[in-house]
C-alpha cells in the first residue's frame, strides 16, 4: 500500500522507512545529536514527516515553523528554539510574503533547501521510536510572545492511540491532508496516525478549495481534517455539488466552536462531521465525537480512554455536571512544558492537570459541550491570534498612547482582529498606518482588519480595560 502521495510521486512504507533512515544519519552527519533541535520552514511537504521520525530515532527534537509568520516573529522563534539545522522550502516564503520575508538566521546554524534530500534504501516497517521530546510547537503568545509546546514521543504515540478511537483502525484509510503540518491539527488528528497505523496520506502542499475538491474526486481520500473556515470555501466553491464526495467516510473538525450551518453542507451530503476538542498542548485530541456517533451538533463529545477531564470553578473546585467551568484535562498525550518557560509551565500545568482557560460543560451521560475558548485568543481562520501579540505591537507605534484589541464576528474567517486605538495627546495617525505597522512585525491575518480611533478604553473599578465591552 502506497504511504505518502504528493505532487504526482509516490512512497511505499518501505521506501519511507528506507528514507527515515538515511535522513537520521544525514542529520548526524550534520552534527544533529539528542536533545537537539531541527526546524522546518516549508508548506506541507512529505520530508517533514520524514524529518520527524528521523529526530524521533536520534532523539532530536523538530521545531515546524509556521510559514505565514512574519520575519520578525520567525526570527524570534528561531532565536528561542536555537536549532542546529534548518531546512527551508522557499515556496513557503514566497507564498507567505511575496519573497519579501528574509530566512531566519543564527549562528553556527545550517540552513539547506528542503527539496534536495537522498532517500536511501527501502527498508522495514515504519514506527515511531525513541522516547523523550520530539515535537516543539510554537503557539501565539498570551503575552505577546509565542510559547514553544514541548510534545514527547510518549505523548504523540498517546494521541494516535486516541486518533484510533476516533476515527477506527486506520490502517486502510486514505486521508488528504491540506491542513499546514506546522500545527498539531495538520499532523497528528489524521496524518501521523494514518502513516503509523500503515495506511496512505496524499499530502497538499497548502489548502486551496479547488484543489482540495478535486484530489477528492481524482484519489477518493476517506478521511480529512478541515477546519470551518476551511469546511465553508469548500462548500462555497462552485465544483462543490458536482464533486463526488462517497468515498468520505469522515471529515473531522476543531480549532474553534463549530457552528451547525458550517457542518449543515456535509451532513447533507451523507459526509459524517467528527467535532474534535484539544489544543496544541494535548498533541492536540482529548474530547471528541467518535466515528458512527455523528450525526448532531448536541455536543463536542467525550473524553479519550486514558483522558479525564473536570469543568473547574474560579475557587478550583469541580462544577457539578451542567455547570459550566474551566476546562481542566489529564492524559498521557498532554506536553511536557513550554520550552525554557518554567513560569508560564507551572501557570498551565497544575499537578498534571493542563488548564486550558476554555470554558465547558459536562452532561450527565459524560458528554461535553465546549462553550468558548481561551480569554481574549481570537481564531481567524483555524489560526489562533492572541491580542496580546498585536497590543504590544501596536505600543511601539509612537503616536499610540494606550490600546485594546478585540475579535469581531466574520462570514468567512469567523473571526478578525479589531483594534481599539488612543492616540497621545496631539498626535495624528491612519487606520492604514496602523495596520503597515503591525504587518511589518507580525503574519498578515493578524493585523487589525478594523482600526477605531477612541477618547479612552472602557475599564473597571480596578482599572483593568473591558475586553467585552469592546467586543460588543
Amino acid at each position: 500500500m502506497i504511504a505518502l502521495r504528493y505532487e504526482g510521486r509516490t512512497w511505499s512504507h518501505a521506501a519511507v522507512a528506507g528514507w527515515v533512515e538515511a535522513e537520521m544519519h544525514s542529520l548526524i552527519a550534520r552534527g544533529v545529536g539528542p536533545g537537539d533541535r531541527v526546524a522546518v520552514l516549508a508548506l506541507n511537504h512529505p520530508r517533514t514527516l520524514v524529518l520527524l521520525l528521523a529526530c524521533a530515532r536520534l532523539g532530536a527534537t523538530l521545531a515546524p515553523l509556521n510559514w505565514r509568520l512574519a520575519g520578525p516573529e520567525l526570527q524570534w522563534i528561531v532565536d528561542d528554539a536555537e536549532p542546529r539545522v534548518l531546512f527551508v522550502d522557499d515556496r513557503a516564503l514566497l507564498r507567505a510574503h511575496d519573497g519579501t520575508a528574509p530566512r531566519p538566521v543564527r549562528d553556527g546554524m545550517a540552513v539547506l533547501p528542503l527539496e534536495q534530500w537522498d532517500e536511501g534504501t527501502p527498508c522495514g516497517t515504519l514506527g515511531l521510536g525513541g522516547d523523550g521530546p520530539v515535537l516543539l510547537v510554537y503557539t501565539s503568545g498570551t503575552t505577546g510572545r509565542p510559547k514553544g509546546a514541548v510534545l514527547t514521543v510518549a505523548a504523540l504515540r498517546a494521541n494516535a492511540a486516541l486518533a484510533y478511537d476516533m476515527h477506527g483502525p486506520m490502517d486502510r484509510d486514505h486521508v488528504l491532508t491540506v491542513l499546514p503540518l506546522f500545527h498539531v491539527g495538520g499532523l497528528n488528528i489524521q496524518t501521523l496516525p494514518t502513516l503509523l497505523a500503515g495506511g496512505c496520506v496524499t499530502l497538499l502542499p497548502r489548502f486551496e478549495a479547488g484543489a482540495t475538491l478535486a484530489a477528492i474526486a481524482a484519489l477518493r481520500p476517506t478521511l480529512s481534517v478541515l477546519v470551518p473556515s476551511t469546511m465553508q470555501a469548500v462548500a462555497a466553491h462552485p465544483d462543490w455539488a458536482a464533486t463526488d464526495l462517497t468515498s468520505l467516510r469522515a471529515v473531522a473538525t476543531g480549532s474553534t466552536v463549530v457552528q451547525p450551518d458550517v457542518v449543515a453542507p456535509f451532513t447533507a451530503r451523507g459526509v459524517p462531521v467528527l467535532q474534535v476538542y484539544g489544543s496544541t498542548e494535548t498533541a492536540p485530541i482529548a474530547i471528541y465525537v467518535r466515528a458512527g456517533e455523528a450525526g448532531g451538533m448536541h455536543s463536542t463529545g467525550r473524553p479519550g480512554p486514558g483522558v479525564s477531564a473536570q469543568a473547574r470553578q474560579a475557587d478550583g473546585s469541580a462544577a457539578a455536571d451542567g455547570v459550566p467551568g474551566e476546562i481542566w484535562l489529564k492524559g498521557p498525550q498532554l506536553f511536557q512544558g513550554y520550552w525554557r518557560n518554567e513560569a508560564a509551565t507551572a501557570e498551565a500545568l497544575v499537578e498534571g492537570w493542563y488548564r486550558t482557560g476554555d470554558i465547558g460543560t459536562r452532561a450527565q451521560d459524560g458528554s461535553w459541550t465546549v462553550h468558548d475558548r481561551a480569554k481574549h485568543m481570537i481564531v481567524s481562520g483555524g489560526e489562533n491570534i492572541y491580542p496580546a501579540e498585536i497590543e504590544r505591537v501596536l505600543a511601539t507605534l509612537p503616536q499610540v498612547a494606550e490600546c485594546a484589541v478585540v475579535g469581531r464576528p466574520d462570514p468567512r474567517w469567523q473571526e478578525v482582529p479589531e483594534a481599539h486605538v488612543v492616540l497621545r495627546p496631539g498626535a495624528a495617525c491612519t487606520e492604514a498606518e496602523v495596520v503597515a505597522h503591525v504587518q511589518a512585525q507580525l503574519a498578515r491575518f493578524k493585523a487589525p482588519r478594523r482600526v477605531v480611533f477612541v477618547e479612552a478604553l472602557p475599564r473597571n473599578a480596578m482599572g483593568k480595560v473591558e475586553y467585552g465591552r469592546l467586543a460588543r
